[in-house]
């Protein structure tokens, strides 16, 4: 049986609530306040964290913190699921990805999209090893890690 726990910033809580108030699951827990930049992980073991759309609109101190907080939460075999675009050896996986990283890097520097490789050095230094790559709608990727 699976059970979400959602986990944000405060200040996005208000939607996470909307979203859950039109739509209740039991299996959907009150979202969690998660800053990943604080070291106010929770004091929790998971079985697998997912997280979409994140690191590409986070700077990369962000991102670093993301994997170190998620390896320490993380339970040995557990599952780090990281979902969005993503450049593959250096490259852009697709024509899209390319003007949205620009895009993206116009809205502010410290954004883009995150090579696979950097994400699994972090992976790695965080005790998990890419289990998985695979291609997603909209040339997205969902990359997993599993904690070693």
């Amino acid at each position: 049986h699976l059970i979400w726990q959602p986990s944000d910033r405060v200040e996005n809580h208000p939607a996470i609530e909307a979203w859950m108030a039109a739509h209740p699951s039991a299996n959907i827990l009150p979202p969690l306040a998660l800053d990943v930049l604080d070291d106010s992980w929770p004091d929790a073991v998971y079985d697998a964290v997912f997280s979409a759309n994140t690191a590409h609109i986070m700077g990369e101190p962000a991102v670093e913190a993301m994997f170190m907080g998620v390896g320490q939460v993380l339970r040995s075999g557990g599952h780090f699921l990281l979902y969005g675009p993503f450049n593959v050896g250096g490259d852009y996986t697709a024509p899209s990805n390319a003007r949205f990283d620009q895009w993206l890097r116009a809205q502010d520097p410290a954004m883009g999209v995150r090579d696979v490789e950097w994400l699994t050095e972090l992976a790695e230094s965080a005790g998990m090893m890419l289990q998985s790559i695979t291609d997603m709608p909209a040339d997205n990727k969902t990359l997993c890690w599993v904690k070693v």
